[in-house]
């Protein structure tokens, strides 16, 4: 029953995010119930971990809610909802937000200083070069990393319990934390033993200056001068193929011309070979999609390396490796081999240990020489990719990597993976298209070591020969005992520390994981996998994976390849993709373009639920514009969160039973009504489809409040009569279906108002369902929608003559055909009542209409 000391003068949405938030932390209400789940019972979802490192964005409220709308639905449908959250702290993110806080940079080679204290804290960094930063240890480095992730962490947190996730804060992980170490280093291992993960020489990112790997996070395009140069590679005929290029100091590196595929003008030279100016290589002749038509000559050389779309045409072409730029960005003192001529040698040897700058101005001089330079070199303005605190442009070198199988080489691998494909339920079903593409289209293998601090450490050791060289093919690899592990800091097995880095001894891998590589492994890391088998077994596969649809080709394919590396399964039933939020000209949010908006001053201003109500609105797979000037969306979602809670203050003050019999027509109607939006919208949350169940639940709701609530407020006010307890029945009844319906999406508001009458969560109250009110209403019955027609021609005809809806009226009818006259006047003594009408007629007529109104009263 309810209670009227619980039910507050003034509903207000204020405050309620902390009340409930602590009351849900108190009570356990969305606590995983391991004890008694089975296999069956459980919908576990694989949460994407945030990277904790500055600030969440409007795009994890965004998307996160989407998820939680389904996490809260399954939990009333009975399920026993295993739903964690992780903490992506292993990144270079992290590692950026770390340098700029606390003044540092790492350097390996330094010894570990106990209890350091960084220069200073809480800085930005911004007025800091990086050569100025102090060098500190990696184990030093990494202590500063966690403990500002742990910072951020808190902080994330707060944000997403203000914001109402339903997680299970029992049920936490960190990529970097020690059982996170763990697994990542055992599945790596394993690759390891089963011949899928391996060894080879791959292209990098570098800074010469600060002699370090480059991710593309930290990247930044510069406009810089420079020049086009036309050079003529020769044909097996005599004829020339033109190319411009602004970095003709890398034609040595050449290792192919590329044009696209759809260019008549280079069709005819498609699997031919021409041979480049100076160094007399000859190379292939080959098509490709990402050669540009309309750019110089439409034909261009690929290079080992000259820029990111080299590196593509290499690994996707399968192209040898002639990198000449080493480490110090001077060019290698020792030619490709391929370069045999002796004319190409000595030119070679020309440019040997020059900066790229001077060495460009060398080839340009050879290649005049030559007559293989066309024309003058023309000046042109174009980005060039620096690293963010760099001062120098990017090269891009060969260092040895380490490799994941993924499909590429192998067909039945890739057929697999394919096939995990097909067995997902994608939501929405086309983006199942993506994953074909990405699976369909890869030509090399994953490369997941990074030139990294804070990650997860590759855990591997090379043996020294006899000269203190190591050897690369003979890695000593990590036993399951020893992980996790450090290479750079622990012993080899079967070596000491004193035999590091000498002759006969070994030394560590200093490399750590690409991030992905252990993101990938959430449904293991949140699982338990390997930790705690009984889990595991209950939670894996999962019943969801949730994400964005920009890492389709990196997240939720490469937890795929781990899951059929691993378990030879599909991670999860269904894959639900979110949409992006685009800013009011439709361009995509992201940090780099400066238009991204941070959550928490909206949350503070409009509500949680307001917020969550835009985010439910927009489908699956939906890109949603969002304007912080004018949130419409955010605002029409705390309308709705306010007229609930006023909606079931009014209701919850009438006398009566909610289980008293429901024996009006009208209220019979309006209960039918309700089942059949029950159904549809618990049909379209099992299709995941989150906004069309609002949608239906809240087109209802609106009708319910303006039509079917002032229809009979009068009945329900009125002395007690069965005809008043129906009323009383029918009103209390579809609130607690509503409430039900509305407490995925605005979960404060609706448990405010269930709270008033329950002494339980609405969050753990059952579904509803149609059978629990198909025997209350009358299916297929339109009077409640008549009803509302009515009473809508009634208050218009007063509007119409700017008269009060209280003002009495001495005689109205209602035009209708006969079948409709039927209905309404088991609804007249309501239409009487509400509209202030002494005598209601029903006339007879083709067409409704509300007409002859004869008012008791008018104003001079």
């Amino acid at each position: 029953m309810t209670d009227t000391a619980r039910i507050p003068d003034k509903p207000a949405l204020e405050g309620l995010e902390s009340v409930w938030g602590g009351a849900w932390e108190r009570e356990g209400t969305y606590r995983f119930d391991r004890a008694s789940a089975t296999r069956e019972c459980i919908y576990s979802i694989d949460t994407p971990p945030p990277t904790a490192s500055g600030s969440l964005h409007i795009g994890h409220v965004f998307s996160y809610t989407h998820t939680d709308v389904v996490a809260r639905f399954q939990r009333m449908r009975g399920k026993s909802v295993f739903y964690p959250m992780g903490w992506d702290d292993n990144g270079l993110p992290t590692e950026r937000r770390v340098q700029n806080y606390y003044g540092v940079r790492c350097d390996p080679t330094l010894a570990y200083v106990e209890g350091f204290v960084p220069p200073f804290e809480g800085g930005d960094g911004k007025s800091t070069k990086a050569a100025d930063q102090l060098p500190i240890s990696r184990r030093n480095f990494i202590e500063l990393c966690e403990r500002l992730t742990i910072e951020d962490e808190q902080q994330f947190e707060a944000l997403w319990r203000q914001l109402g996730l339903s997680v299970d804060w029992t049920q936490t992980y960190r990529t970097i934390g020690e059982e996170s170490l763990f697994a990542s280093q055992l599945a790596f291992v394993r690759n390891v033993e089963r011949g899928e993960a391996y060894q080879a020489l791959a292209p990098t990112l570098w800074d010469v200056t600060f002699r370090t790997a480059v991710a593309q996070a930290e990247l930044e395009d510069r406009e810089q001068q420079g020049h086009y140069h036309r050079v003529s590679f020769h044909a097996p005929d005599g004829g020339v193929v033109e190319i411009e290029t602004s970095r003709p100091e890398l034609i040595p590196a050449c290792v192919a011309l590329v044009a696209h595929p759809d260019d008549e003008r280079y069709q005819p030279l498609f699997g031919t070979t021409v041979t480049t100016p100076v160094f007399g290589v000859e190379v292939p002749v080959l098509a490709h999609h990402l050669a540009q038509k309309d750019k110089g000559t439409g034909i261009a050389m690929i290079c080992t390396f000259g820029d990111i779309t080299d590196v593509v045409w290499w690994r996707e072409l399968d192209l040898p490796n002639r990198a000449i730029i080493g480490f110090d960005g001077r060019v290698i003192a020792d030619a490709p081999e391929a370069i045999t001529s002796e004319a190409g040698q000595a030119a070679f040897a020309e440019l040997a240990g020059k900066t790229s700058f001077s060495a460009k101005q060398a080839v340009v001089q050879l290649l005049r020489d030559s007559g293989d330079l066309l024309a003058d070199p023309k000046a042109i303005t174009h980005p060039v990719k620096f690293f963010e605190k760099g001062d120098k442009p990017l090269e891009i070198v060969s260092t040895r990597q380490w490799y994941i199988k993924n499909g590429a080489r192998d067909e039945a691998l890739r057929e697999r993976l394919l096939a995990h494909g097909r067995e997902i339920d994608w939501h929405p079903d086309f983006m199942r298209v993506r994953y074909d593409n990405w699976v369909g289209g890869l030509s090399g293998d994953w490369l997941v070591s990074r030139q990294r601090f804070f990650g997860v450490p590759i855990p591997v050791w090379y043996p020294l020969d006899a000269s203190g060289d190591p050897k690369f093919d003979e890695p000593i690899v990590a036993t399951r005992e020893m992980l996790p592990v450090d290479p750079s800091s622990a012993a080899a097995p079967g070596f000491d520390e004193s035999q590091r880095g000498v002759a006969g001894g070994f030394i560590g891998e200093h490399d750590v994981m690409d991030t992905w590589a252990t993101s990938s492994l959430t449904p293991q890391l949140a699982g338990g996998w390997e930790r705690d088998p009984e889990l595991f077994e209950l939670v894996f596969p999962y019943s969801l994976r949730p994400q964005g649809q920009d890492i389709i080709r990196t997240w939720l394919f490469s937890t795929t390849l781990r899951a059929e590396l691993e378990h030879g399964v599909t991670p999860w039933a269904n894959a639900a993709i979110s949409g992006f939020i685009v800013d009011p000209d439709r361009k995509k949010m992201s940090k780099s373009k400066g238009n991204v908006v941070t959550p928490a001053g909206l949350l503070d201003q409009h509500g949680s639920d307001a917020v969550r109500y835009w985010a439910a609105s927009s489908r699956l797979g939906t890109d949603a514009a969002f304007d912080p000037q004018n949130p419409t969306q955010v605002k029409i979602g705390r309308r709705l969160a306010i007229k609930v809670l006023n909606a079931a203050k009014f209701i919850l003050g009438f006398e009566g039973r909610a289980d008293a019999p429901v024996t009006v027509p009208v209220d019979r109607s309006m209960l039918a009504e309700l089942a059949v939006v029950v159904d549809r919208a618990t049909r379209a949350l099992e299709a995941y489809d989150h906004a069309r169940a609002l949608e239906l639940s809240e087109t209802f709701f609106w009708t319910f409040c303006d039509d079917y609530l002032e229809l009979v407020k009068e009945r329900a006010y009125g002395a007690a009569s069965r005809e008043q307890a129906s009323a009383v029945a029918a009103l209390k009844t579809a609130l607690d279906v509503l409430l039900r319906l509305f407490a995925p999406v605005i979960p404060f508001a609706t448990e405010e108002a269930w709270r008033w009458s329950h002494d339980g969560s609405v969050h753990r109250a059952a579904w509803p369902t149609v059978d629990d009110l198909a025997a209350r209403g009358e299916a297929g019955v339109e009077l409640l929608e008549l009803a509302g027609l009515a009473l809508t021609g009634i208050r218009r005809a007063k509007t119409d003559v700017k008269a009060s809806q209280k003002t009495p009226v001495s005689s109205a009818a209602i035009a209708a055909p006969a079948a409709t006259i039927a209905l309404l006047e088991s609804v007249a003594s309501d239409l009487r009542a509400v509209g202030r009408i002494a005598e209601l007629g029903f006339v007879e007529a083709e067409s409704f209409e509300v007409r002859d109104v004869v008012f008791e009263a008018t104003s001079e």
